[in-house]
Order: structure tokens, then C-alpha cells, then sequence
């Protein structure tokens, strides 16, 4: 994040467009088939692409686009998975419960090693009551089933990862999911610098060099059959061979597409994080506010930064440790509430890259977790500045665990906070019965 612009051969195309848009915009350019059902906030993913079928568009490799929509998102996951094993370059667009109903089909998926790449508007999931806004539940909830999983902070990074999540699955035979917020991304107009048909076309490659095709007349193949006690383990420990090799792709396309593009991009982005105390991780839109609040305590003298986790899976644990290793405290701010848990998704996680430290001898930060923006509540600067104070409190804490943004026992109080320039001014937009306004205003 502080690093200077590098001067690239692929600057990038300048558009005003959405998370959605920008999705549409490479996948159109890269795939050969789309199997959705529509689900909100990735409808608009899947409309684009049909509308390009419609107009009979091809790929940048003149393959015609097809487009598939059975009668669920389960089915529309089976049928990415004959897709794949066919030899296409599939893709899907999902989101909430729809992305839950077709977990049975991910393991399927990845234990098939095909390198499909499906795209997440992460949303909650339906709890006491329907909510259609952002939330990490839906991703955190099929994040064991063996796919790569990068999340987009904003409209750029959702263009720029689904190129390199395309990269590295058809490279490990691994599928990947792309995620990015809700509504906050997926329907939220930005300055986006939209890669250029030569980058794709060089960098992710023609589908018919890089995809195995498993289906073939000749030589029959069958799949999914019942393995018992004396071949099931090793098949399941065997994938290992591939999944090892993840890391090394990842970082490697990612340092490649920094090179070609000038646009950084690494499993984790650090700000200002070097001599910091207190340092914030989050995924999503909430690491970009996380930013300006690190710039306004800094301008009052405070050691604080933030760090973006980009790959949730692989989760990036040696990267993260030595970020991280060297502040008195960490907070982990993130879009889910897992009561029952010993922690949040990622704050599990983040302990456990700091345990690995610390039976190393190194002495390491406490990690303490907030739950903040579930269903799309407001995250105002504020509540990100309540919890750089708590993570500045030396001695016990009442507990480990705090919420922002409600009035709650374990509610921190929202620290009053502007962060606009003098002189200028804001503009909200209300609607009545239009659901996106909410979120995107």
C-alpha cells in the first residue's frame, strides 16, 4: 500500500465501473461458459455475461460464450462441474445462501482437481431474519472445502485478482473463489483501471493449452466412484501434491501481475505497519477505511497501521506472522459472529500464524476480535478508531471479543471522527424499495 506506482506495460484501460462490471469485463474476455443461478448482489455478474452471449460474443480466443441456468445453485455448480470435465473454462456467479446450497458440490469440485474460478458478492446468510447485504458468513461457511479463496478490497483488485485466480487454478488444477463485499463492491461505481485484452490474452493463456479435457469417446473415463477403507485416505492425502504447490504460484502470478500492470498485489498488503503498536486486520471494503483512519492517528502521533488479508486461502501464515510479530497488539475486525467458536474465522487464524512464532520464542501481540458490518451496518471510521484505543489499553481487558456499530454490552462506543478534507462536503441518497441505494450511498 506505500509503495510507489511501477511503471508498467499494461497500465490498464480507464473506466467508471462496479465490482460486477469489472468481473464481467475480464470472464467474458477469458472463459468459454458461465453456469449461474441468479442470486443477489452477483445477478448483475451473471446478466453481463448473458448479455454477451446474447449479442454472440466470443472469448479472446473466438470461442462462442455460453451460458447455462439450471434450477439451482446446486445445480448450477454440478453443472460447472461436467463443464470442467469436459475441458471448458467454467465460471459462476453466487452469492449467501446460494453459495451454502452448493457446498456439497465444492468438495466435489476440488477433490476432482478442476480449475474452475467462481465469483462470491459475499453476503450474510439468513439467520433470525432474510438479509441480501454484505457479510463474509457465506464464505467463511464453505471456507473448508479445499478452493482457493482471494477477496477484493475494491472494484480494481476484483478485476485484477480474477486473472490471477484464473492463473493459479488452471496452474495446481485447484478452483478458486473471488470474493468481494456485497452491494459495498459489487454495485459501487470506481476508478478502475480494467486489464487490456494482450495482458489477458498473455497472462492467463488459451484454454486449450491449459485445460486437461477428461471426457474422451476413445478413452472412456469414469468419475466419482466409491473408494472404501483401502484407497479413500490416499486419494484425499495424494491432492496434497497439488495443493502444496499453491503458495509458490500464487506469489509468483501475483508478483508477475506487478509487473506487467504497476498495480501491486500480494497475499497480504501492509500499511504503515513497520514501526507500529497497534495494527488492524480485515478483508474487504473495511480494509480501505481501515487505511484513512491509520492516516488521521498518525497525524496525531500514534503508532498504528493495518494490514489487508487478500488470500484467505491459502491463509498466508508466515507472511502474516512476520508482519505482525513485532506489534504490542493486534485487532481483527471482521464481517461475521461466531459465538460458539474459540474466535472468529480470521482471528483463528491469526492466532495461529502468532503461535507459530511464538513456539519459536518470539515473543508475540495479543490478538483481540471485533465483529463489525454484519449485513451491511454501517462501519464508520469511528468504530475502527474505538478499536486502535482498545488495542492501546495495557493490563486485563474486559474481554477479548468486542462489536462496533450497536448498542451492545459488548458494544464499543463509536469515537467521533471525520475524516473529510476542510471545506468539503458529503452526499447520502436515500430510496424507498430500492434495496441497493442502502449500501451503496
Amino acid at each position: 500500500m506505500t509503495d510507489q506506482p511501477i511503471a508498467a506495460r499494461y497500465p490498464g484501460l480507464p473506466s467508471i465501473v462496479d465490482g460486477s462490471e469489472a468481473i464481467a469485463h475480464v470472464e467474458t474476455r477469458i472463459a468459454e461458459i458461465a453456469c449461474v443461478y441468479p442470486i443477489t448482489p452477483s445477478t448483475t455478474m451473471a446478466a453481463l455475461f448473458q448479455a454477451a452471449v446474447a449479442a454472440g460474443a466470443t472469448n479472446l480466443w473466438g470461442t462462442p460464450l455460453r451460458f447455462i441456468e439450471p434450477e439451482s445453485e446446486h445445480s448450477s455448480a454440478s453443472a460447472a462441474e461436467g463443464a470442467a470435465l469436459a475441458g471448458g473454462r467454467v465460471t459462476n456467479f453466487t452469492a449467501g445462501q446460494g453459495l451454502v446450497l452448493m457446498k456439497e458440490v465444492l468438495y466435489v469440485i476440488s477433490g476432482k482437481r478442476l480449475p474452475v474460478v467462481f465469483h462470491v458478492g459475499a453476503r450474510a446468510l439468513t439467520s433470525q431474519a432474510l438479509n441480501i447485504h454484505a457479510g463474509h458468513d457465506d464464505v467463511m461457511a464453505v471456507a473448508d472445502t479445499g478452493w482457493g479463496i482471494l477477496f477484493a478490497r475494491n472494484a480494481q483488485e476484483a478485476a485484477d485478482l480474477t486473472a490471477i485466480a484464473r492463473r493459479v487454478a488452471e496452474a495446481t488444477d485447484t478452483p478458486f473463489m473471488v470474493a468481494q463485499d456485497g452491494f459495498l463492491t459489487t454495485h459501487t461505481l470506481e476508478n478502475v483501471q480494467l486489464p487490456e485484452d494482450e495482458l489477458l490474452r498473455t497472462f492467463v493463456g488459451d484454454p486449450a493449452v491449459h485445460i486437461r479435457d477428461l471426457f474422451d469417446p476413445a478413452e472412456a473415463l469414469m468419475t466419482g466412484v466409491v473408494q472404501n477403507q483401502d484407497s479413500y485416505m490416499k486419494g484425499r492425502i495424494g491432492q496434497r501434491a497439488y495443493t502444496d504447490r499453491i503458495p509458490a504460484e500464487l506469489a509468483g502470478a501475483m508478483a508477475e501481475w506487478t509487473a506487467l500492470t504497476g498495480r501491486r498485489m500480494g497475499v497480504v498488503d501492509a500499511y504503515r505497519c513497520t514501526d507500529a503498536s497497534e495494527i488492524l486486520v480485515a478483508m474487504g471494503t473495511m480494509a480501505d477505511t481501515a487505511i484513512a483512519v491509520v492516516d488521521h492517528l498518525r497525524e496525531a502521533g500514534r503508532r498504528v497501521g493495518c494490514v489487508a488479508v487478500t488470500s484467505f486461502r491459502p491463509f498466508p501464515t508466515d507472511d502474516l506472522a512476520a508482519l505482525l510479530r513485532r506489534a504490542r497488539a493486534v485487532g481483527v475486525v471482521e464481517r461475521t459472529d461466531d459465538p460458539l467458536a474459540a474466535a472468529n474465522p480470521l482471528t483463528r487464524e491469526v492466532r495461529s500464524a502468532l503461535y507459530e512464532a511464538a513456539a519459536e520464542g518470539v515473543m508475540v501481540p495479543r490478538v483481540l476480535s471485533f465483529s463489525a458490518g454484519l449485513g451491511s451496518r454501517d462501519i464508520a471510521a469511528g468504530d475502527l478508531v474505538a478499536v486502535f484505543d482498545r488495542l492501546a489499553v495495557h493490563g486485563d481487558l474486559p474481554a477479548r471479543h468486542a462489536v462496533l456499530g450497536i448498542r451492545h454490552p459488548l458494544a464499543l462506543e463509536r469515537v467521533p471522527t471525520d475524516l473529510r478534507p476542510a471545506g468539503s462536503w458529503s452526499l447520502r441518497g436515500h430510496s424507498i424499495g430500492g434495496f441497493g441505494s442502502v449500501t451503496t450511498n
